[in-house]
């Protein structure tokens, strides 16, 4: 990965959030200047503390945190305005397909209000790139696989809905304004920082918590559901790469696949998983209970692989982990110390 030619002020949604505390601790590392915003619904203040911590007092003075609600359009737009980023990476969202069936309306307020008004103050900044989080949840229950970006089915959640909207959104932007927009659909990302607590935690993280507690974990389903498990410094390359791709790149207004072109079903995750931890642990793997067996749950897809090529192509993507190098520096990460 090229790393960008030039300082630029680049503003990044959902800061303290999981992606967002990492995009920021990498451009900070690359010498950019970084304005973070988060209204820490989701987000943690110890993940603010960790990107300052982490890199050197000189990269870490460029970077300025806002408490900000992107719900609220007119603190959004004074804020773009007076600090006029050149490109914005909006992370900024309420996740998980349950909590979205649960409050389908605290979603699209975040996900579908919010997006707008950081879209909306972008385009009035006259901001040259704007990259955002979609998802692979738009792909809903289209069987074919693995999925391209051009053939999308329905959607099977409100969450799902929310992401489809803001691509739509997007496009529009980029025809009607001029702004030049690219959606990334992540694929079940991963690492270090993401929330293990909570109703809503995403598998990795929570069954990681439970293992290091040799607690049982809870598989949904037959085990057999799988996923293209993507791990978060992935994410980061592409995050760079589509903000500072040429303006005649195909994935300009359009959106890609970001993932690892590999699928890892849930039974494999747990393997992989126990292993790891009981390795670095230094206890048997024999000494984790079985996991458990519950019903699946509503709004989740059965399968999830992506077609990475266009990201390949186009944004001379190429995954820098896999889902065990992915898991092995995580585990290492999170309970070595």
């Amino acid at each position: 990965m090229t790393p960008p030619a030039s300082q630029k002020t680049w503003l990044v949604t959902g800061a303290a959030g999981f992606i967002g505390s990492h995009l920021c601790e990498r451009l900070l590392t690359l010498g950019q200047r970084v304005i973070g915003i988060d209204n820490f619904s989701t987000g943690s203040a110890r993940n603010i503390d960790a990107i300052r911590a982490s890199t050197a007092p000189q990269n870490s003075a460029l970077f300025t945190f806002f408490e900000q609600d992107i719900r609220d359009r007119e603190g959004v737009a004074a804020l773009v305005s007076r600090h006029s980023p050149a490109i914005v990476l909006h992370q900024a969202a309420l996740g998980s397909v349950p909590r979205s069936i649960s409050d389908p309306l605290a979603s699209h307020q975040s996900n579908v209000d919010g997006f707008i008004n950081v879209l909306e103050a972008a385009k009035e900044a006259k901001v040259s790139r704007f990259v955002y989080a979609s998802s692979s949840s738009v792909y809903g229950d289209i069987q074919e696989s693995p999925k391209i970006e051009s053939r999308v089915g329905n959607c099977l959640s409100p969450y799902a809905a929310t992401k489809k909207i803001n691509e739509v959104y997007a496009q529009v932007f980029g025809r009607v304004y001029g702004i030049e927009t690219v959606g990334l659909r992540y694929f079940n990302v991963f690492g270090p920082r993401q929330d293990p607590n909570g109703p809503y935690a995403a598998v990795i993280p929570r069954w990681l918590a439970a293992m290091a507690r040799k607690e049982k974990v809870t598989v949904y389903g037959d085990g057999s559901t799988s996923r293209d498990f993507c791990y978060i410094a992935n994410v980061v390359q592409a995050n760079i790469l589509a903000a500072t791709v040429s303006s005649t790149s195909p994935v300009i207004n359009n959106v890609v696949n970001i993932a690892c072109g590999a699928t890892t079903s849930l039974l494999q995750l747990e393997q992989m998983l126990r292993e790891q931890v009981a390795k670095t642990r230094g206890f048997s793997r024999d000494e984790m209970p079985e996991p458990s067996f519950e019903p699946f749950r509503q709004g989740d897809i059965l399968h999830s692989l992506a077609d990475i090529s266009l990201a390949t192509e186009a944004l001379g993507y190429y995954p820098s982990h896999t889902v065990e190098e992915g898991i092995s520096e995580l585990v290492s990460a999170e309970l070595a110390t």
